[in-house]
């Protein structure tokens, strides 16, 4: 596979370096991608530079995740208005064991030709001293040089400005390009459009240092076409991790893209072939009521991040939280769904309640008059089914699972109602 040919295809080629179509013709290369530690966990727009590794591998060359055990100490400046906060050693490493699991759902460390590899900064930036370091590395960066990098102007034309310490990110980075050159002859980086300044400057100190040759392949950064910021939902980051962002939460992040963005998506975070893509494409705007595109979309990455068991819980899910009538679903299928959705825990007497007290003891009304009042005008619900009579009684009999009720004020106020022996 031609891998910039590819990467052209799908929008991903943002920028590159001369000659690195040839290098990469010329026989496997091994690239790298940095990703920090800043939590325990890597998010969707993660996925990008993620993807691009694993392309990277299908095409025959060598992948190297780097994660930053060292620069996660200091924190990237790119695309940052303000300094980020300092981690400990503790939580970056803590950090560091999260990604590791994460990144070896998409990269082959067992390929016979061209394993992926897992490697720390940690290990070199940790206990480098500073005046080798400046001696050895720095005396090959002007200030005018590292000025001019856009990470670091748009800091300087900022109120916040720039510390010194993210203003040596630069030269960290620059500097793990030349100990990867030197350990795995790696002459390849890769990463978003906001790193290229950080990629040209280890390209030019593998130059100076060792007389060698290095590229650089960097992507667009992700945006929505509705110009939010890719990766947030009302709820806040979606993230990779199921303890932080359940897989349904997930699927539906992906099943919910915006019809002008969702070709886009399957090209950026998926591997479908063009001819797939393009009968998806055709859907999306013959049938757009289906959300094929979309389901696609959801159901692919869902199933590379999570696996297919969860797609299929997902979709299940799905169909509870918009059946008709909730009572034949079950209790863990209704509280994945609603785990957003405000609770309440109620203890049940043996005679049940009428859904005007569990109104009002949800605070879904104000008072038994206005639930009376919501009930008659048909704006409630329990289970997904109307309620008609403000007398009548619920008992656990009723509850889905004998365990759990739905009440629904209107089309969107929706509360979940645990029942407590």
């Amino acid at each position: 596979m031609d891998l910039i040919a590819e990467l052209e295809w799908r929008g991903l080629l943002y920028d590159a370096s001369e000659g690195v179509r040839d290098a990469l013709a010329a026989g496997p290369v091994t690239g790298y991608i940095g990703f920090d530690p800043t939590a325990a966990s890597l998010h969707v727009g993660s996925l990008l530079p993620i993807l691009l590794l694993a392309r990277l591998q299908r095409a025959g060359h060598l992948p190297i995740a780097l994660v930053g055990g060292g620069t996660g100490l200091i924190g990237d400046p790119s695309g940052k208005t303000q300094e980020r906060m300092l981690l400990t050693l503790e939580q970056v490493d803590v950090n560091l064991a999260g990604i590791r699991a994460q990144l070896e759902r998409f990269l082959d460390f067992h390929a016979p030709r061209n394993p992926a590899r897992i490697v720390n900064n940690a290990d070199w930036l940790r206990p480098l001293e500073l005046i080798p370091f400046l001696r050895d590395v720095g005396k090959h960066f002007t200030v005018n040089y590292m000025v001019a990098k856009e990470s670091v102007k748009r800091r300087l034309e900022g109120d916040e400005g720039i510390s010194f310490t993210e203003f040596s990110y630069m030269l960290l980075m620059a500097y793990d390009y030349v100990v990867l050159f030197d350990r795995f002859t790696c002459t390849l980086q890769m990463g978003g459009s906001d790193q290229w300044g950080n990629i040209t400057a280890g390209m030019d100190l593998i130059r100076k240092l060792r007389g060698g040759k290095a590229h650089g392949i960097v992507s667009p950064l992700v945006t929505t076409s509705a110009g939010t910021k890719f990766g947030k939902s009302e709820a806040g980051t979606i993230w990779l991790d199921a303890k932080l962002t359940s897989p349904f939460r997930f699927y539906q992040f992906w099943l919910n893209v915006d019809d002008r963005d969702v070709v886009r998506y399957l090209k950026f975070f998926t591997f479908k072939t063009r001819d797939e893509i393009d009968e998806l494409a055709r859907a999306a705007v013959d049938r757009p009521d289906r959300r094929e595109a979309q389901r696609a979309l959801a159901r692919t990455v869902t199933a590379m991040v999570h696996g297919d068991d969860h797609v299929a819980r997902a979709e299940r899910a799905a169909g509870v939280l918009f059946s008709d009538d909730l009572a034949s679903a079950s209790v863990d299928d209704v509280l994945m769904v609603l785990e957003d959705a405000p609770s309440s825990d109620i203890v049940m007497p043996p005679d049940g309640l009428t859904v005007v007290d569990l109104l009002t003891a949800t605070k879904l009304a104000a008072s038994k008059s206005e639930a009376v009042r919501l009930v008659k005008g048909n704006g409630v619900y329990v289970n997904n089914v109307r309620a008609n009579d403000e007398r009548a009684r619920l008992t656990t009999a009723q509850a889905i699972g004998g365990q759990v009720f739905v009440l629904r004020k209107g089309r969107r106020d929706q509360h979940v109602v645990r029942i407590t022996r």
